[in-house]
């Protein structure tokens, strides 16, 4: 066990919502909410003033809406949650080679390899502790000043206090878990704050009477190894008891992401099933995206009544986030499976990662149409008509105009106007808000939604180069 805090978690505060705060001066102050904006689609992250309302993460978007009306609804632009994430890991690096990324606005850091390292090792206990906490200040102080965004920073002698410290810290708060503090702040939480305690295994430990941390370090060992097999029930105690080993491993590559429940009764009936998948599906796609990936192959775990366990895959053409798309494949494959006797357990995954989002894919299939329409074009003509006249005597087709698809929060540039945002669109018009994130809140203009004008954008840094 470490002498010194020396591993810190650090965690951005409302991290898509902030970048769209900081990059739309109109927004500071007032609710956002970022994520799918069609009729299934789920919150990916709520800035503070929306969280006040009772919005949060997967929750779905039509109850965000009936929870808090008059937030601004915006879709996600990764490719400006990406650069700000850059940002932030690189500043984590300049602290120790020893980052692990647990997403775009997570990771852990192992200070004791980097350049504090040695006088971490020479100090003492306390000296140590209020060095970590002198870095992990200048960390904050330096994020803020790159990028406009504030993070809580957790620090303790192992990654699960680590965490546990950035959680009591929020928003923008520094708290550190002294060596041997472990069991005192661990005690009074509920069971459910230990990594790997989902609400089945709550549920188990709560008919056995364990609802605290505290009770779960008095059962013992060898109680929760019956509650809950081995494996599973010495790691718990071992959390319970502030004991935890795991080393920062650095720049992890996730192979896959993926979710699975274990029911206390076993599903029988199909739409409940499906139901399952669909709300496994939404917590799949928001780890997904906190992570900035896509995917390309879908997978489905079914454990039946009997304990066998199935699994089914399909590979689409392309990767993607689509929750829509993630979940019709899942539900596709689940009809695969015979469930007549009950299902224990469901999980969701998608593999195959590839490192763009939706935002690419709109560009990608937009291609794909127009080499399809080529291709089917060429392939009725075979190159000249029936009486082999030369395709280039045909007078050529009408092409009906593409109409643009506006996403609200989408940056744009306006030949007049200059760079702005879209708040909205519709009934052949769009809204758009011209502001940057270096000036006080811009006007509104509208415009119709083919303006040759206007034109998509990629999104400003910031803080000014």
């Amino acid at each position: 066990m470490r002498t010194v805090p020396s591993i810190i978690h650090l965690d951005m505060d409302a991290f898509f919502a902030a970048v769209e705060q900081a990059a739309k001066p109109s927004l500071r102050g007032k609710p956002v909410v970022v994520g799918g904006l069609g009729g299934r689609g789920v919150v990916a992250t709520a800035s503070y003033e929306a969280r006040r309302f009772g919005v949060h993460s997967a929750m779905p978007m039509a109850q965000a809406r009936r929870l808090c009306p008059n937030a601004a609804f915006l879709a996600g632009r990764f490719a400006a949650y990406r650069e700000n994430s850059e940002i932030v890991m690189g500043l984590l690096r300049e602290r120790s080679p020893l980052v692990e990324p647990l997403s775009l606005d997570e990771a852990f850091v192992d200070l004791e390899a980097g350049p504090y390292g040695p006088a971490l090792a020479e100090a003492d206990p306390a000296a140590g502790a209020q060095l970590v906490l002198a870095v992990a200040e200048d960390l904050r102080a330096d994020i803020l000043e790159r990028t406009g965004l504030t993070a809580s920073v957790g620090a303790a002698g192992s990654k699960l206090m680590a965490k546990i410290a950035s959680e009591q810290a929020k928003p923008d708060g520094l708290v550190l878990v002294e060596i041997g503090s472990e069991r005192a702040v661990l005690s009074p939480m509920p069971v459910r704050a230990l990594p790997g305690i989902g609400p089945a295994t709550e549920q188990t430990l709560r008919r056995a009477g364990l609802t605290t941390v505290a009770d779960l370090a008095d059962a013992g060992e060898a109680e929760l190894v019956q509650l809950l097999g081995r494996a599973h029930g010495t790691g718990i105690h071992l959390m319970a008891v502030g004991h935890d080993e795991r080393p920062v491993v650095p720049d992890r590559d996730a192979k896959s992401v993926s979710v699975e429940d274990t029911f206390e009764v076993d599903l029988a009936d199909r739409d409940r099933i499906l139901r399952e998948i669909d709300q496994l599906t939404v917590r799949c796609v928001g780890r997904l995206r906190a992570a900035g990936r896509s995917g390309r192959t879908v997978v489905l775990k079914v454990r039946r009544f009997d304990f066998s366990t199935l699994t089914r895959s399909e590979t689409l053409r392309a990767p993607t986030d689509d929750e829509a798309v993630i979940a019709e494949t899942a539900r596709r494959l689940a009809l695969q499976v015979d469930t007549t006797g009950g299902v224990r357990l469901l999980g969701v995954g998608v593999s195959q990662l590839a490192d763009y989002t939706q935002e690419d894919l709109f560009a990608q299939a937009a291609h794909a149409a127009e080499a399809d329409a080529e291709t089917e074009a060429s392939a009725e003509t075979g190159g000249a008509d029936a009486a082999g006249t030369p395709p280039a005597e045909q007078p050529a087709p009408a092409v009906p105009p593409v109409l643009r698809r506006w996403l609200p929060g989408q940056d744009v540039h306006h030949a007049e106007h200059g760079p702005g945002w879209v708040q909205g669109s519709g009934v052949g018009r769009v809204t758009v808000r011209f502001e940057t994130p270096y000036g006080p809140p811009g006007r509104v203009r509208t415009f119709a939604v083919d303006d040759p004008d206007l034109e998509p954008a990629d999104p400003l840094p910031l803080r000014p180069s």
